[in-house]
């Protein structure tokens, strides 16, 4: 083999995934901003029509601007954020147990996150039924709380409280052990070190040593939370059974895109959100990398 065509190797030995990289994710959201500025029915041919889209989301789409974009800052807060940082806390006071117990809880707490949104949401349908036969209206009118069956699901006052519970139960996914792996991964040495410079207390342990010594298990988890937190979709529409929510009290962003495009066929408004969208997630991921990444 001779020099020159060695050096064109790893061309070769990562074209497989560049050719698949550039049809599923690049073409898409070229597509996607192409389309975001025109008027798209998915009958006729796309017309453009400029950012008279994003006008339109800005100024006219009162739900958008009333409901959906409230809900999402609202659940990206509470679930991601707090998500986030229960990740970190359970993996911690985890990683503080012997290994056979370790095992055994780290399994629990994830467990859930591998049965599917759609799926999950079943169990906790027949928790929060509206009759007096669900199990949280039963519980209630046994011991006098309430005087009638409360239609849970089908509230606009309770739906997002119980999406953002049932979601934060099924949020210690791979962030999670990948924080947990981080943590049993630091150099004891460092904390010996540290308590020998003055360290007292296990919090400051967690401050000064933990999550410095673990930045790109913290990145990776911050990430994966970001995209989780914005992409969910399916939840509230399959608490409620339907899109849109009653009164889109569990409207997010992914689910206003979709009854934009695949009810209402108005492709290009939907793809002005989804870009939208995406500038979000590119943007608080920027600010997770500029938190923990490495410089």
């Amino acid at each position: 083999m001779t020099k020159k065509v060695r050096k064109y190797n790893h061309w070769f030995l990562i074209s497989p995934y560049l050719i698949l990289f550039t049809i599923f994710i690049v073409l898409p959201v070229v597509i996607s901003i192409y389309l975001s500025f025109t008027y798209f029915n998915a009958i006729e041919k796309p017309s453009w029509i400029g950012i008279q889209n994003y006008i339109t989301l800005m100024t006219r789409d009162e739900i958008f601007m009333q409901k959906v974009l409230p809900n999402t800052i609202k659940y990206s807060l509470i679930v991601g954020v707090g998500g986030y940082l229960l990740s970190f806390t359970l993996a911690w006071l985890i990683a503080q147990l012997t290994p056979i117990p370790r095992t055994i809880f780290a399994l629990i707490i994830y467990s859930p996150s591998l049965t599917a949104g759609i799926t999950m949401t079943v169990v906790w349908r027949v928790l929060f039924n509206g009759d007096q036969q669900g199990y949280l209206n039963a519980l209630l009118l046994k011991y006098g709380f309430i005087d009638k069956a409360i239609q849970w699901l089908q509230s606009p006052e309770y739906l997002m409280d119980i999406m953002i519970v049932v979601s934060l139960w099924s949020s210690m996914g791979i962030g999670f052990l990948a924080m947990l792996a981080g943590i049993l991964n630091v150099d004891e040495s460092l904390y010996e070190a540290a308590y020998i410079d003055g360290i007292r207390t296990r919090l400051q342990e967690v401050i000064y040593i933990t999550i410095p010594a673990m930045k790109p298990q913290m990145l990776f988890g911050a990430v994966m939370s970001i995209v989780n937190t914005f992409t969910t979709a399916g939840i509230g529409v399959a608490l409620s059974g339907s899109n849109p929510t009653p009164q889109y009290a569990g409207q997010l962003m992914v689910n206003h895109i979709e009854d934009y495009g695949f009810y209402r066929y108005e492709m290009g408004y939907a793809a002005a959100l989804s870009v939208v969208l995406l500038l979000i997630i590119w943007f608080f991921s920027r600010v997770a990398w500029r938190l923990f990444g490495e410089r």
